[in-house]
């Protein structure tokens, strides 16, 4: 069956509720194919949990999300072949070096001993990991976690990337180097979707982004529909409002 045309990711309906508190509200988005999406929003909008969804991690109450047209919830095992992810929390073996884990976990997919040392090492190299040869994944800093999770996430070869916050405490340089390998990625018809606080960021990287607040998308669509004649963060603010009240309860700051 040809894909051309088809969405990377869509979700219909997703709806998420923990107790009493709805988390996400019926949340319909669409990525294109080829697609750099940013997906931004206010502490506990519920963009961690709408991903978490869209990439199997967790069920929904109700909805669906399609990658590249297969359902992630009738045929999960074809969907998540197609899709590499770095998850909040990013949790993995962590009494293992990051040359084990990405072995490790390549083998487990199926794939071939010696394409997993190849692309294991190629990863190790452009990621700066290689230094750490001997450390265990439990002794990586936050930023070197980012990184092995983005190494696994692209060591299959995906078409469709899901990062949530991908650049969160990495460095400069490593920062650099991870922007340089997703624009590769798209630029050879590879998609990605990141989640981040960071406006400028999305601003600089993506050509898609997505607003979400309180659980609902309140816009998406190209960037520069959704800023229009606005930075980001200006539009951001905008659509999802920023809370100014009670500021004046802070008067013995000024001295």
């Amino acid at each position: 069956m040809g894909t051309q045309g088809i969405p990377a990711l869509r979700v219909t309906g997703l709806h998420k509720s923990f107790g009493d508190h709805v988390a996400v509200d019926h949340v319909e988005l669409t990525v294109p194919a080829g697609s750099f999406y940013g997906l931004v929003g206010p502490n506990g909008a519920g963009k961690t949990t709408t991903l978490a969804m869209a990439v199997g991690l967790l069920r929904p109450d109700s909805g669906r999300a399609e990658v590249f047209g297969v359902d992630m919830w009738k045929d999960s095992v074809r969907a998540k072949s197609l899709i590499g992810v770095l998850p909040d929390g990013n949790a993995m073996p962590e009494r293992l070096t990051g040359r084990e884990v990405l072995t490790y976990l390549g083998l487990l997919r199926g794939m071939a001993p010696e394409v997993v040392a190849e692309r294991t090492e190629e990863l190790l190299r452009v990621l700066e990991l290689d230094t750490a040869e001997r450390t265990f994944v439990i002794e990586y800093s936050t930023g070197m976690r980012k990184k092995i999770g983005l190494a696994v996430a692209l060591l299959h070869a995906p078409r469709l990337l899901v990062l949530d916050e991908p650049f969160e405490a990495v460095d400069p340089v490593s920062a650099t180097a991870i922007r340089a390998i997703l624009r590769r990625f798209v630029a050879g018809g590879g998609s990605v979707i990141i989640s981040s606080h960071v406006m400028a960021l999305v601003e600089q990287l993506c050509d898609h982004v997505g607003v979400i607040s309180d659980g609902r998308v309140v816009a998406a669509g190209l960037l520069d529909d959704v800023r229009r004649t606005r930075s980001l963060e200006d539009a951001f603010v905008d659509l999802v409002g920023a809370r100014t009240s009670g500021m004046e309860g802070l008067s013995w700051l000024t001295s």
